[in-house]
């Protein structure tokens, strides 16, 4: 829930600035009514860059793995008791 907080925050901080910049006319209006759009792309290239590290630092879990394995053997084990014929890779 405090995530969803923070991103509610953000939005209401970058829509007053983006509402006092097209009353205060500091920027032109032509640029003005284009930061929306720059905004939702920032917002997307942070993600993409998010996404990125979060694959760079993905951690190994060999205890998963090997629980995976075990049930993945189970799995077969079941199925050939079934009468359904299953390849090993």
């Amino acid at each position: 829930m405090k995530h969803i907080l923070k991103i509610i925050a953000l939005f209401v901080a970058v829509s007053a600035i983006w509402v006092s910049l097209l009353e205060t006319s500091l920027i032109p209006h032509s640029l003005t009514w284009l930061l929306p759009i720059y905004f939702v792309v920032a917002l997307g290239c942070y993600g993409l860059l998010m996404v990125g590290i979060g694959l760079m630092r993905f951690p190994t879990c060999p205890q998963e793995a090997i629980l995976l394995q075990k049930d993945i053997s189970e799995a077969r084990e079941f199925l050939k008791q079934q009468g359904i014929h299953v390849d090993p890779e």
